[in-house]
Parts: structure tokens; sequence; C-alpha cells
């Protein structure tokens, strides 16, 4: 746990606190110590940035979960927009950058 707080710039603690708010949930080695993919640290490294901006941990969780929802129902739109052969309408990219129809 300590080396996974040291690449996101963070404390222990702070893994510990974003886990007991079940934003991640890391899996635990034979020896019961916590391994975080990649996913896990990009998430919690996150969370880490909006807590420095001055944000409660709790808030911090729940918008990189919306954020997170927000990619997936984004990126699924464009898929099924591809797949439908649609390919006047715009990209989740375009939304990302403010461009609306």
């Amino acid at each position: 746990m300590g080396r996974a707080a040291e690449m996101i710039g963070s404390t222990p603690a702070f893994l510990r606190a974003i886990g007991e708010a079940r934003l991640i949930v890391p899996l635990r080695s034979e020896g019961g110590h916590r391994r975080y993919s990649r996913y896990q640290l990009r998430v919690a490294a996150r969370a880490r940035e909006l807590v420095d901006q001055g944000t409660p941990i709790e808030a911090a969780c729940r918008i990189v979960i919306l954020e997170d929802q927000l990619e997936d129902a984004l990126r699924l739109n464009d898929e099924l927009r591809r797949s439908a052969g649609d390919e006047n309408n715009y990209s989740g990219d375009d939304r990302k950058k403010g461009n609306t129809r």
C-alpha cells in the first residue's frame, strides 16, 4: 500500500479512506497485502486531485464515480452510433469540447 500511495503522491491512510468509501476495492495478496490495478491508481489519483482542491473525500469519490459513468456512457453512445451507421452525428469528443447541435 505504501508504494501505491507514493505512486499517486498520497498516503496509505488516503487509500484506506477511499477504500472505505468503496471508490476502489483492491485485491488482496495471499499475505493480505492490498494490490491495486493501474485503473484503480488512476481513479485514486483523480480523487486525490479533487481532495487537494478542497473537495471533501466523500464528494470527491462521488464525482470520480460520476465522471467514470459519464465516460462509459459517451463511449457506448459513440459505439452505438457507429454500429448504426450514423456517422453524421457528433462524437463524444465534440461534446467534451462544448460543441453541440
